[in-house]
């Protein structure tokens, strides 16, 4: 059942006075304070127990029945009605007058009993169309389906059922009302069961030729709030009868066939008066063929649902009527939709439905006979009922030429004639349901101007009123010009809205010049040498790992696996710094960047706007709520979510669901030691270096900086910064495809090396792709789909394990990098103070402002990274003396070489040397080889030599001259030593 507008309700609650209703029932009131006191109607009162309330309109009765509230609820106690029903007697202004316990009321009757069906039908249409005026929910429906034209609700004499018609009838128990019912039931209007067949349907009755209504169709309205399996089309019981629009068929000779009503009133609205429809894809009936051929209808075009029932249904009607001598052309929509979809989606719909109007595709065999582009007639018939109007040719004569309309950055001019109407705030408006504009109307040297909502009827009519007054002008005239600004406005806001709507676009054209210079860079045989160099001359010293690091993990951004980065440090290290100086070289539309997120924030970011970019997030914490939401993105390239919002058609609640597409690099700094492990797990973890030689190589250039050499640095750095934004702007989205992947190896002791393995081969990945441009692109054919890729050399993996070395050997360290470094100075105090007092490092206490003195570190840090360095056991607590103090002791005994590295990685030399992997380089014959240098002190051993307990094992390295040794960790007191044969990087 249709709800009640709560305005009307509270309406009803304001204007009806309890105090009247208690007089026309009988009860006389006294004054008792700012209230009336009187007997309570509805029950035996003795003593005066009803309260009646006159300010705020309520009653209440403190006696035996204890009822209570407002009007609405002294009618429903009173008469014995519903709720409903009781709005409806207080709608028709019941008098409510006499006493005595009436426990029906009637309202005035709408249906007459001693006339004909076709007058009952009538009757029932004539209520159900007053229903649908003063029905806010069905006129929001219509203009939700785009059926806004003015006369359409009288001309068709829509109408909205509610379950308000019973209401209408005579009682139930009295011999009309149930003659009444029946008859109603006979007709169809009402069911078996006494509920109104058409309950919360648009109603839309189709007329024969003099004007008796022959069928009713019903279209529910709350299709969403319906249940499962309730009809959303509704006619009544029997065969389909009538023509809906019959005087088409006498003005023109050719007409629009649509599958619904509400299709053909779609293009009724949209200026197309030549439009028919069948009763579904099935109901084309033999009268609707009968009145064809009797009106001489010479072309259909056949305008049914674009779907695959709707096309078959389309060439079976097409033979049945070409049989019959009429042409038949199909409306071809948009693969499965409807006329009244497609009119909502391109507006406006009198040209978008004009055009495939004129597209229709001819249905018959040979070729298409000739069509006329001009109305059918230049003198059209005179419909035979009043009702009757001339149709437009679905091939609509050329428009009339559109007023001038002169549109700036923040208004609109438009002229009519003498008249001259300026519009301000259209960029505002980015709502279809708000066109709230400040309007200067003005004939010659009088004006009016107001600001007003255009889509608001009474302001409008205000402004009209008062724009006629002050130009002189028939309010009539205003009031036409004021219609066709509204429509031009809309078109406007319309494309503007479109356009908001559009993702910008990320390309950026690069002159000849600067694809020259950015392609120099990138083919350069010492690239990554001058990646470095290149951040050097942007004034960012040292941190040669890091850089580099952070660059080809920018690039692997256009991956399907991109990497993601944490740069973690104390606080003023640089890690910002580091972060930016990365940035800086990837291009600003490649990028996006957050000093905070919510935990949501990133579900609701748009389906692409994220795809081959960089999230970077200042400081960790900032994104702490979104960190689920980071982690998702990271392993499952996209995040979903279902969320709950208003539909914007019904403003009802529906279930919506937000996509966002990866992949997307995720780059992070954080200054915090216990950072969320599951995200650490996912992300390479670089330090930035806080060695004292670092700080004084960045005092050096801070005060170069304020030289001459260093105001023209920073002038160069500007095109060193463009150069590398041409050059990734160059770079695309490939598939890196390793040939050399069987052979590679990786530690296996360790669960999370799962992941690091992936960050490993992602990083051999994104050295090969930052090199497209010196490689030729290769296509394999995938499912009949040409897939491009470049493939991987063994310099790629050279220069990736240089790396991996150092930044995931350091991910492997139980320590974090700043607590590893206080370690290393704690041992070089108690090194330094034991050789100076010459005694044993066991025998050797320290404070802890010692060690604050010796590093030079503030009590905060400090304190943090010692407490870890206590519970990891590398430091012992000692109680000090008087028992108020703590002394500490160094337990940690250093290795010969405690620089972080990552063991298992095969040599680059084994690589190469195994003949399963040789690969060429273009020319068959050719090998691989590197195009960089050897470097580095030698490779992970990954082949086991011989194990000793006892001795350290050598073995030649034929790249280096000299012998290497890898010490492994202890097994049972004693050291396993591996010996690495091949000559890689460190």
């Amino acid at each position: 059942m249709a709800r009640i507008p709560d305005a009307e309700v509270e309406r009803l609650k304001r204007e009806i006075s309890v105090e009247r209703l208690a007089a026309a029932r009988g009860v006389e009131l006294k004054r008792h304070g700012s209230d009336l006191l009187g007997l309570c109607p509805f029950h035996d009162d003795r003593e005066p127990s009803l309260v009646v309330s006159p300010e705020k309109n309520l009653w209440h009765c403190l006696g035996a029945c204890q009822a209570g509230g407002s009007p609405i609820d002294w009618v429903m106690r009173d008469r014995g009605v519903s709720f409903r029903h009781a709005v409806e007697l207080l709608r028709a202004d019941l008098p409510a007058a006499g006493g005595g316990q009436v426990k029906k009321a009637a309202l005035p009757a709408v249906v007459e009993g001693d006339v004909e069906d076709a007058e009952v039908l009538r009757q029932v249409v004539g209520f159900y169309h007053e229903t649908l005026k003063e029905s806010p929910e069905a006129l929001e429906y219509l203009a939700a389906r785009g059926l806004k034209h003015p006369e359409m609700i009288e001309r068709f004499q829509l109408g909205y059922a509610n379950r308000t018609l019973g209401y209408r009838l005579p009682a139930k128990t009295t011999k009309a009302g149930k003659e009444m019912r029946e008859r109603l039931r006979r007709l169809g209007v009402l069911r078996k069961s006494g509920h109104e067949h058409f309950n919360g349907s648009l109603v839309v009755p189709v007329f024969d030729e003099s004007g008796s209504v022959v069928e009713m169709y019903g279209r529910k309205v709350q299709g969403e709030r319906l249940r499962k399996g309730t009809p959303l089309h509704l006619y009544l019981p029997g065969p389909h009868r009538g023509v809906f629009n019959s005087e088409a068929l006498v003005a023109s000779t050719e007409v629009i066939l649509c599958e619904s009503l509400v299709d053909a009133l779609t293009f009724w609205c949209a200026g197309f008066r030549n439009v028919l429809t069948a009763y579904g894809i099935q109901g084309f009936t033999e009268e609707m063929l009968s009145a064809f051929r009797s009106h001489g209808t010479e072309r259909v075009l056949i305008a049914y649902d674009r779907d695959p029932a709707g096309d078959k249904a389309a060439v079976k009607l097409a033979e049945t009527l070409m049989a019959s001598g009429i042409e038949c052309f199909r409306v071809q929509f948009p693969r499965g939709m409807d006329a009244n979809e497609y009119a909502l989606k391109t507006s406006p719909a009198e040209k978008s439905l004009g055009l495939l109007l004129r597209q229709a595709v001819w249905m018959g065999s040979g070729s298409p006979p000739a069509r006329v582009s001009s109305p059918v007639a230049a003198v059209e018939p005179e419909p035979p009922a009043p009702r009757a109007e001339p149709a437009a040719s679905p091939l609509p004569a050329p428009p009339p030429p559109e007023m001038p309309v002169a549109v700036k950055d923040q208004e609109v001019v438009l002229s009519i004639g003498d008249r001259r109407y300026r519009v301000r705030g259209m960029p505002k408006n980015l709502a279809y349901d708000v066109l709230k504009v400040n309007v200067l109307a003005s004939s010659g040297d009088r004006f009016h101007v107001d600001t007003l909502d255009l889509y608001a009827a009474r302001p409008r009519a205000i402004f009209q009123k008062a724009a006629a007054s002050e130009l002189g002008l028939d309010e009539e005239v205003i009031k036409k010009d004021l219609g066709k600004v509204l429509l031009k406005l809309e078109e406007l806001q319309d494309a503007q809205i479109q356009a908001a709507l559009e993702p910008e676009s990320d390309s950026v054209e690069l002159s000849e010049a600067e694809k020259a210079s950015a392609l120099e860079l990138l083919k350069a045989p010492d690239l990554l040498d001058r990646i470095l160099v290149d951040f050097e001359r942007c004034g960012v010293v040292g941190e040669e790992t890091n850089k580099l690091m952070g660059y080809l993990a920018a690039t692997s951004r256009l991956l399907e696996r991109p990497l993601a980065v944490v740069v973690q440090s104390s606080s003023s290290a640089g890690k910002s710094a580091l972060m930016e100086s990365v940035l800086a070289l990837i291009p600003s539309e490649q990028q996006v960047k957050y000093s905070a997120m919510t935990g949501q924030s990133l579900f609701y970011m748009g389906e692409t706007n994220l795809r081959h970019k960089i999230l970077a997030i200042v400081e960790e914490e900032g994104a702490e709520r979104a960190s689920y939401a980071l982690k998702l993105l990271q392993s499952e390239g996209e995040l979903t979510i279902a969320s709950t919002g208003k539909d914007p058609s019904s403003g009802k609640l529906v279930t919506h669901e937000y996509r966002v597409e990866g992949p997307v690099m995720i780059f992070l700094t954080t200054t915090a030691i216990d950072v969320d492990e599951e995200l650490l797990n996912r992300c390479l973890v670089l330090s930035v270096d806080e060695a004292r030689e670092q700080t004084r190589a960045i005092h050096r250039l801070q005060r170069e900086r304020r030289t001459l050499e260093g105001l023209l640095s920073r002038t160069r750095r500007d095109g060193v910064v463009e150069l590398h934004r041409n050059a990734q702007r160059l770079l695309r989205p490939l598939a890196v495809v390793n040939p050399f992947a069987p052979e590679l190896t990786f530690l296996d002791t360790q669960i999370r090396t799962r992941r690091d393995h992936e960050k490993y081969l992602t990083l051999i990945d994104s050295i090969a792709l930052l090199h497209q441009h010196q490689r030729p692109i290769q296509k394999a054919e995938v499912d009949g789909k040409a897939v491009e890729y470049v493939e991987v050399l063994p310099s790629d993996i050279e220069t990736a394990n240089r790396l991996a070395h150092e930044v995931l050997g350091r991910s492997l360290d139980e320590l974090p990098p700043q607590t590893r470094r206080l370690l290393s100075k704690i041992d070089e105090m108690v090194s330094a103070a034991c050789e100076a007092l010459e005694m044993d490092r066991s025998d050797f206490r320290f404070m802890r402002r010692e060690i604050r003195e010796f590093t030079g570190w503030g009590d905060t840090q400090l304190r943090l990274h010692l407490a870890r360095l206590v519970s990891m056991e590398y430091v012992l607590v000692h109680q000090g003396g008087r028992g108020q103090s703590f002394i500490y002791e160094l337990v940690y005994v250093p290795e010969d070489d405690d620089r972080p590295r990552l063991t298992g990685l095969i040599g680059i030399e084994d690589l190469k040397s195994d003949g399963t992997t040789k690969r060429t380089r273009g020319q068959e014959g050719e090998n691989a080889g590197s195009s960089r240098p050897h470097s580095g002190g030698f490779a992970g051993g990954s082949r086991v030599g011989v194990e000793s307990t006892e001795s350290e094992v050598y073995a030649e390295n034929p790249g280096l001259g000299r012998k290497n040794t890898y010490k492994g960790p202890k097994v049972g007191g004693n050291r396993v030593v591996r010996t690495s044969t091949s000559s890689g990087a460190s």
